[in-house]
């Protein structure tokens, strides 16, 4: 069975008409289901009928033209059921449905299964049979399971040929695709799709005939790929803070790596061309990655190819030819890399969607360094037939929008007109104290990894940095850095705010952070090695990150540490262990008293709510971070698009959650800080200063939105919606109170373009 289900999908999947497509399958079914007859029908929601789009045994000319409607005939009730529907002698039951246009008198038999693709029913696939019988459970599993097979390739085949074929009918039937929210914003444009004229599939096998040419060529190509590299870093190093430009020490270790050069030269000693020989190493070293299921390779192969397309256009002496880019532009790629962004910054890019790529991507670093809305991990993209169509880009649900009806646009450009005002509005709360209508003071921290943060929030009145991610200077780079390396990075950032708190979290990579020098192979990342349990089986990494916090805070003294992925009061004792000896070599080796920290712990898994008593005897405060949070408590990968729409911090888990959280710190008399998107979220924020948290942190594009609501509301206000609240059950019930409250006193546009 296995077999013949991946050769149907197959053939589907390798047909580029729809129409033909659906025909092979029809008949592709009939025959290995022995039946005599196979129908396909799609669902039209707006017109409420299903369409007979294939048949193999109904009338031909029927195709296209019989519609049933939602509440009408066989075809129907499976879609109402969400389930398989096997009848027996059809013509008897009372959903049956005469159309003499199909000519299907003769058939008694009937079975048929919904196509669903994320919850949404796009159509059924039925068999029928002149002999009067039930199909038995192995014809039932065969049609479930192909059914099921079909339904994300029918989806992402619907919008090819929605794009392929416009028509005027096709005008109110735009399609939406949601990926990975990669950096925040709306962009409203002109997709514009990157490829290189010159790649590997265009290099053919040829032999040379002059060695020491060849090795020449490969010389001066490589020292030419270096060259431009470094321009790119030093254009990105004048766009961004330096940190940023480290993204490119990786590709430049790439091209230095004498394994990998030894392995082209080799080729090219077996004689051939230096052409065929990269091409050769290329294919086998991402050949031997793919074998690992791992993140970081999954973004080192992304590195490789990208270094070898360059040099792979350097070696033939020529250049990338592209085309004139829109004005309005979206840049569409199978990959968008960091290399192609920097490439292309000197033009307007309102926006960036990716089938490939995560939200810690390099490419994706950048983008919000660059303030450029991004949505990645957009597995269905067609990205061959989206070239000049108009598309919609929302990065806060990780939506786009292919060739959006008119309403659509609408709506999004007033959105993004409000964001604009809101930018305006909330500009003039930069110098001012965050504090509520009736004087509540509350301390607004910015979340901050590359120095482009701080540069955007050097003229916003703030309380300091919330959370510093050490992480993302790892991450950019291509092996750990230098404890003086680190000394100087923490100093700069130390010295941001000087007479306020810099809250810097340890070193916190795996699951969906991984450092492109350090690889990790598990099955199950965000449940596996990660954060402290990896900083604490490797004390060698976290002392140097200690010792350099510790000697960074020398002058400033404003220094406080975070623990990240804490589960348990054992793993704060041996962290706790750890920077005490710090703090002893240091004291000893500079002979002068060093400034002893705040210690902090982050609370992002859900057992380490139950111990919060335990921990407030070692620890000073806590932060909780409400992405992971979320993600643990709802047991949701935020990654991953195919369950996206389950990620809610509204949940009424995750409310409950934050409720115990806050109580408990009150009553061990620790100060809690919320970090992550939530409290960047104006109801989120409102939320949870109803439930009594009075420190946030966020980013800084966050930072003067939050700090406008808090001027514009009291806290008498909120606590007046918490209680009802807690009665609600599910995340849009509540969203839909806050908003229905939130306009009684004035905020609700706010809140429409906050979001």
């Amino acid at each position: 069975m296995i077999t013949t289900l991946k050769h149907i999908v197959e053939s589907f999947i390798q047909q580029p008409v729809l129409e033909r497509a659906l025909e092979q399958v029809v008949t592709d079914v009939k025959v290995a289901m022995k039946t005599q007859c196979c129908s396909i029908y799609f669902a039209d929601h707006e017109q409420q009928d299903y369409q007979l789009m294939a048949t193999d045994g109904l009338a031909r000319e029927a195709v296209g033209h019989i519609r049933v409607g939602f509440s009408q005939g066989l075809v129907s009730l499976v879609g109402q059921r969400e389930e398989p529907v096997n009848i027996a002698n059809a013509p008897s039951h009372p959903r049956f449905l005469v159309a003499p246009e199909a000519k299907e008198d003769a058939y008694n038999a009937f079975l048929g299964a919904p196509i669903i693709h994320q919850r949404k029913v796009l159509g059924v696939i039925s068999v029928q049979q002149s002999e009067s019988r039930h199909f038995d459970e192995d014809e039932v599993a065969f049609l479930v399971t192909l059914a099921a097979q079909l339904a994300s390739v029918i989806a992402h085949a619907k919008i090819r040929d929605l794009l392929e074929k416009p028509t005027v009918t096709q005008q109110h039937n735009h399609k939406y695709l949601r990926g990975v929210p990669g950096s925040s914003g709306i962009a409203i444009g002109q997709a514009y799709v990157h490829k290189p004229v010159i790649n590997f599939e265009s290099v053919l096998q040829k032999k040379h005939h002059n060695l020491d040419k060849e090795l020449t060529k490969l010389d001066l190509a490589l020292a030419h790929t270096q060259e431009q590299l470094s321009k790119l870093s030093d254009k990105v190093g004048m766009l961004l803070p330096s940190d940023a430009s480290a993204i490119f020490d990786v590709y430049k270790h790439l091209l230095n790596d004498p394994v990998f050069i030894e392995r082209i030269q080799s080729e090219i000693k077996s004689g051939w061309s230096v052409a065929t020989a990269l091409k050769t190493v290329v294919e086998e070293t991402v050949e031997e990655f793919e074998q690992i299921d791992d993140e970081y390779i999954k973004e080192r192969i992304t590195d490789v190819k990208d270094v070898c397309q360059r040099l792979l256009v350097n070696l033939l002496a020529k250049d990338i030819a592209r085309r004139k880019p829109p004005r309005e532009m979206i840049l569409v790629a199978e990959e968008v890399t960091a290399s192609l962004l920097v490439e292309l910054s000197g033009q307007k890019i309102k926006g960036i969607c990716s089938r490939l790529g995560s939200s810690n991507s390099h490419a994706t670093i950048l983008a919000r360094a660059f303030g450029i809305p991004a949505v990645m991990g957009l597995v269905n993209l067609p990205v061959n037939t989206l070239d000049g169509h108009e598309l919609v880009l929302d990065g806060y649900s990780g939506q786009i929008h292919i060739t959006p009806d008119e309403s659509v646009v609408k709506e999004y450009q007033r959105l993004a007109n409000e964001e604009e005002e809101l930018a305006a509005t909330v500009q003039q709360t930069a110098e001012l104290e965050a504090e509520t209508i009736d004087g509540t003071q509350i301390d607004l921290f910015i979340n901050t990894g590359l120095s482009a943060d701080l540069d955007c929030a050097k003229d916003i009145l703030t309380s300091g940095i919330g959370l510093y991610r050490t992480e993302i200077p790892f991450m950019v780079r291509d092996r750990f850095p230098t404890e003086n390396e680190q000394v100087a990075l923490y100093q700069s950032v130390l010295n941001a705010y000087p007479h306020q708190s810099v809250t810097m979290r340890t070193l916190d990579v795996g699951g969906d952070k991984p450092l492109p020098y350090f690889p990790i192979e598990e099955d199950n990342p965000f449940l596996g090695w990660r954060g402290i349990r990896l900083t604490l089986d490797h004390p060698e990494i976290q002392l140097v990150q200690i010792r350099a916090m510790l000697r960074a805070n020398m002058a400033t003294q404003n220094l406080s540490i975070l623990l990240p992925m804490v589960t348990s009061v054992a793993e704060v004792q041996e962290a706790k262990r750890l920077i005490h000896q710090a703090h002893s070599e240091l004291s000893e080796e500079l002979g002068t008293k060093v400034p002893w920290p705040k210690i902090g712990v982050m609370i992002e898994v859900p057992a380490t709510i139950y111990q919060i008593e335990q921990l407030s005897k070692l620890v000073d405060y806590f932060s909780i971070g409400t992405n992971d949070l979320t993600q643990y408590l709802l047991a949701v990968d935020r990654n991953n698009a195919r369950v996206a729409g389950l990620y809610d911090y509204y949940h009424p888990g995750v409310i409950q959650a934050l409720l115990a959280i806050v109580r408990q710190c009150q009553q061990a008399k620790k100060p809690v800080t919320v970090c992550g998107e939530m409290a960047g979220e104006p109801i989120g924020l409102i939320l949870l200063l109803a439930m009594g948290y009075r420190q946030f942190s966020m980013s800084a594009h966050n930072l003067l939105k939050a700090k406008w609501i808090l001027r514009n509301i009291s806290i008498q206000d909120t606590l007046d919606m918490l209680e009802d609240i807690e009665a609600l059950s599910c995340p849009k019930q509540i969203k839909d109170f806050m908003f229905i409250r939130l306009e009684k006193v004035g905020l609700g546009g706010f809140v429409r373009a906050g979001k």
